[in-house]
């Protein structure tokens, strides 16, 4: 039976989620591993948000379930003024409960996101997502400087998680580069996960 490790996102124009894919590929190159892929529903700032409970397309909406039971988790969210999406933040503030149970301490966890201009605010975006993960008692990976696309890539790609530029019009695909680090991103996260035993000490075994 397969470790799963939950990739969650929102994504507006379809960055975010392809991203989402790679990260999903680069986990499940680890033997033993799979990706769940979960998104979040959208949420609204004039009424309460409702919505169907199956997404038209893409990935099912995460349950509280889906975060308490994964392995290690990769949090992926576009840029807001520097910050993650509010659909995002929203679904954060809800896990409460996992965060009282403590059923996130101990496991490794990496963040990324989509952003339409070079310097729309990535770094502190990925930063900005990794403060709840912290609070929930989770190991940060980053992209370590060995992947060799961290110091070629013109496009996306930080040390603190996996990065894409869309472009003013959100249309520009994932870069060679970014693709890459995104896997290498998957890879790490399954990896270390894999190496962690349940009570968050590593394996010598493994």
């Amino acid at each position: 039976m397969k470790t799963e490790i939950l990739v969650l996102y929102y994504s507006r124009r379809g960055a975010t989620a392809d991203m989402a894919r790679h990260i999903a590929r680069g986990v499940e190159s680890v033997p033993g591993m799979c990706a769940k892929l979960r998104t979040v529903p959208e949420v609204s700032t004039v009424c309460e948000a409702t919505d169907e409970a199956i997404p038209p397309k893409g990935a099912p909406y995460v349950s509280h379930e889906d975060v308490a039971d994964c392995a290690g988790l990769a949090l992926g969210s576009p840029t807001r003024f520097g910050n993650m999406a509010a659909p995002m933040k929203h679904f954060v503030d809800t896990t409460s409960p996992i965060w009282l149970a403590g059923a996130l301490a101990g496991k490794p966890a990496a963040v990324f996101t989509s952003t339409s201009s070079l310097h729309g605010g990535q770094e502190s975006t990925l930063l900005s997502m990794m403060l709840p993960l912290l609070h929930h008692g989770m190991v940060l990976l980053g992209l370590p400087y060995s992947e060799p696309d961290l110091m070629r890539t013109a496009s996306g790609g930080t040390p603190y998680g996996a990065s894409h530029l869309a472009g003013i019009n959100n249309d520009q695909p994932l870069t060679g580069e970014e693709q890459r680090l995104c896997q290498a991103l998957g890879k790490r996260l399954a990896g270390v996960a894999r190496a962690l035993d349940s009570d968050g000490t590593v394996d010598r075994a493994t």
